[in-house]
């Protein structure tokens, strides 16, 4: 006999005891009894009740669900039965004992996305899809910016909010989570110490990542910056490990009043956040955004931005489709779609510039135009290879002797290449914001970022009102 693959499926799930199943009209009402019986007897789950998702193949006009030994809900949308049951019966979990055609792949992946925002696991035969744990460590309101994927520009705009925090008398300060950031988090102030080219090179060459978003945040918004590391990101966003609760705890005993927690590629901050601020590039794939667990973050979140909302990357017809997939997914979000612009955080004027850039090669054009029309320099060279070393060093080498200064963003091998070829070549080397501008949606950023931050503060005295109300009640 062959050895079999795998391993069996173990159900039991930690101390969870109370559960909903999601049951069909596929297969025949005997044969769901007996798989809740196995729910009940085997795994000693309370079934508190199911839900019916659709199928009439194997079932009478009736519903024949009178035996099943737990009340059903039977909504006209299966996804409004799910919440309801959920609501009356307040489940540790959902358990899908469907199967297609009744629930195919897209549909599973909505209705996990709405039950993961409940807290709560969904899983099936043969998946588990955990909701995110977000620690309730802060002591402070706070707002996280989340992503869907990398390269959206969620440092950019984080620090775009931070700036507009500081200047409305948030006295914020950032958390940011990244994969190389430091083993234990780490501090800098940013109205204190001034990042210099031969600063950050000084840290790149003592063995840290010197272009760390903690770095950048510090660097073009000058406030406090903890910088923070993670590995791993689950399907919703979990980090398989970070350091990003210490930093919380950190940011409790420094001089802010408010923390801005700073997601790293599409993995969430594992925080406990107040309000949360969605970053979408409106280049990525439709199905991402509508579906996955694209749905989650745009649940989860308040403020949705769509970023790069401009050709090549988006044609107009590519914003209003991910505009109404996500006004249909959750209505009370407030979108803003933007675009990026350089912007020097030294003059430049004057200069015959090299430009290096994790823009995609095709806005090269476009940043180039802006730098020389507003900024007063000549770009005789230009790379979108910031995220790769050895293309970027031969293109910085193949330009040599154009240009009097390098111009970069403070990633990836900003400080490691960029930086070091400028300094040894004994040339300026200025380092630049992308700044994100207004072309459509709900309002003005500027005007939305002081809306979520009243939000999160409103958000945050409520919450501090009912823990000292449920203290209260439990004797504390």
């Amino acid at each position: 006999m062959g050895k079999s693959r795998g391993r069996s499926v173990n159900w039991r799930w930690l101390d969870i005891a109370r559960v909903i199943a999601l049951i069909d009209g596929e297969h025949y009402p005997p044969v769901i009894k007996s798989a809740l019986d196995v729910l009940k007897n085997q795994y000693d789950y309370e079934v508190a009740g199911a839900v019916f998702v659709g199928g009439v193949e194997k079932i009478s006009e009736k519903g024949d669900f009178d035996d099943l030994g737990c009340p059903v809900v039977k909504e006209t949308e299966p996804l409004t039965g799910i919440m309801t049951a959920i609501e009356r019966f307040t489940p540790e979990m959902v358990i899908d004992l469907s199967d297609e055609p009744v629930i195919d792949y897209k549909k599973r992946f909505l209705y996990a996305s709405h039950v993961l925002t409940k807290g709560i696991p969904y899983i099936g035969a043969d998946f588990w899809f955990y909701p995110p744990v977000f620690q309730d460590v802060l002591e402070k309101p706070s707002l996280s910016v989340i992503g869907t994927g990398k390269r959206v520009g969620k440092t950019a705009i984080a620090g775009y909010i931070c700036r507009c925090l500081d200047e409305t008398g948030f006295n914020p300060g950032v958390i940011a989570m990244g994969r190389g950031g430091p083993q234990s988090p780490e501090m800098i102030a940013g109205r204190e110490i001034e990042l210099t080219p031969q600063f950050l090179l000084n840290l790149a060459r003592s063995g840290k990542h010197a272009a760390s978003d903690y770095l950048e945040d510090a660097l073009t918004s000058r406030i406090t910056a903890i910088g923070c590391r993670r590995c791993g990101g689950g399907l919703a966003g979990q980090p398989f490990v970070s350091n990003v609760a210490a930093g919380a705890r950190l940011a409790n005993e420094l001089d802010v009043d408010f923390v801005v927690l700073e997601g790293s590629g599409s993995a969430l901050p594992p925080v406990l956040a107040d309000a949360y601020v969605l970053i979408i590039d409106a280049g990525q794939p439709i199905d991402y955004i509508g579906g996955y667990f694209g749905t989650y973050r745009v649940l989860l979140s308040d403020l949705i931005i769509l970023s790069m909302c401009e050709p090549p990357l988006a044609d107009r017809d590519k914003i209003e489709q991910l505009d109404k997939i996500i006004r249909e997914t959750k209505p009370e979000a407030r979108i803003v779609h933007t675009v990026f612009r350089p912007k020097p955080l030294h003059p430049i004027d004057g200069k015959k510039i090299f430009l290096a850039t994790t823009a995609p090669a095709s806005m090269k054009g476009k940043l180039i135009r802006h730098l020389e029309q507003t900024y007063g320099a000549e770009v005789v060279g230009a790379s979108s290879s910031l995220s790769n070393r050895k293309a970027l060093r031969e293109e910085i080498d193949a330009a040599r002797g154009t240009f009097t200064a390098l111009l970069t963003e403070l990633k990836a091998a900003a400080v490691d290449i960029v930086t070091s070829v400028g300094l040894d070549l004994g040339l300026d080397v200025v380092y630049m914001d992308n700044i994100p501008v207004t072309i459509g949606g709900d309002g003005e950023l500027e005007d939305l970022v002081n809306w979520i931050g009243n939000k999160a503060e409103t958000n945050f005295a409520r919450r501090k009102e009912v823990g000292q109300r449920d203290g209260k009640k439990d004797g504390h």
